[in-house]
Parts: C-alpha cells; sequence; structure tokens
C-alpha cells in the first residue's frame, strides 16, 4: 500500500514540483494539494493522508500554526 501524501502550499508551482518528485517514488502517491490551510483541513477529513507537506508561510495561516492545531 502507498503512502497517501497531501501537499499543502500557497505556490501552484511549488504544489506541482513536490507532487512530481513524490509521485515519482514508488511507495508514495499524493493524494491532493491544498493552497492553503483551511482548504488543507476539509482535505485531510475526506483524503485521510498519511503525511502532510506544510509551507511555512501561507496565507490565512503559517503552516507552524496549522501543524499545532492539527
Amino acid at each position: 500500500m502507498k503512502i497517501k501524501v497531501l501537499v499543502i502550499d500557497d505556490s501552484a508551482v511549488i504544489r506541482k514540483v513536490l507532487q512530481e518528485i513524490i509521485d515519482e517514488q514508488p511507495d508514495m502517491t499524493v493524494v491532493g494539494g491544498a493552497p492553503d490551510p483551511v482548504v488543507a483541513r476539509d482535505m485531510i477529513r475526506t483524503l485521510n493522508p498519511d503525511v502532510l507537506t506544510l509551507d511555512v508561510e501561507m496565507p490565512k495561516m503559517n503552516g507552524l500554526a496549522f501543524l499545532r492545531r492539527l
């Protein structure tokens, strides 16, 4: 079973690059990408990822604050 990854970053370019890198790994797959923690919160409930990647600086809430709340 592959490790499910949710990429959370406000930059669409970075989300795409991370998705390509992660999807190249034989034991990992990206299940979604979120532009901010507010969107990610709902995606986490729906997609149930094993791993999150978080950008530190994002609008609405930074990645570290989101991680603490999570």
